[in-house]
């Protein structure tokens, strides 16, 4: 059983805040304790979630209002007990980072072969690409945490 998840992407103001969001709030009635946080690989340090991302929780119920981007550090990966990335290349970057944390750190598109593009900047259909994408690869994963 898996009591600490970390979700990956560059910024942290996008995708990871969601689909931690979103994953902390479908396990919570299975698993209270489980925690789950999120991270970037090159994060916005303090900012806040991005608008559309805030809008699109709001619209599921899910409040974003108090996340504030933080740095991904070696201690939060060794902490996890996996690892889930938005995309191929944030993995082998972790890896790369902490060798000693291959096997816990996973795309989270895995089950689908399929990386979580980045909507920064874009417009909203965007975003919505990208949470239809998490949802899907978050759905693949709940069957496995």
């Amino acid at each position: 059983m898996f009591e600490r998840i970390l979700v990956v992407c560059t910024g942290n103001i996008c995708r990871s805040p969601m689909a931690a969001a979103l994953l902390g709030h479908n396990l919570a009635s299975h698993n209270p304790a489980v925690e789950v946080q999120s991270a970037g690989l090159a994060a916005l340090l303090g900012y806040p979630a991005d608008p559309l991302a805030q809008d699109l929780m709001r619209d599921r119920g899910i409040d974003l209002s108090n996340h504030r981007a933080q740095q991904l550090t070696p201690a939060m990966v060794m902490d996890a007990d996996v690892v889930l990335a938005m995309e191929t290349a944030q993995v082998k970057t972790i890896e790369s980072m902490l060798p000693g944390a291959r096997g816990r750190v996973h795309r989270l598109g895995k089950a689908g072969a399929f990386d979580v593009p980045d909507p920064y900047g874009g417009p909203r259909d965007a975003f919505v690409q990208a949470l239809d994408l998490i949802e899907q690869g978050l759905a693949d994963w709940q069957r496995r945490l």
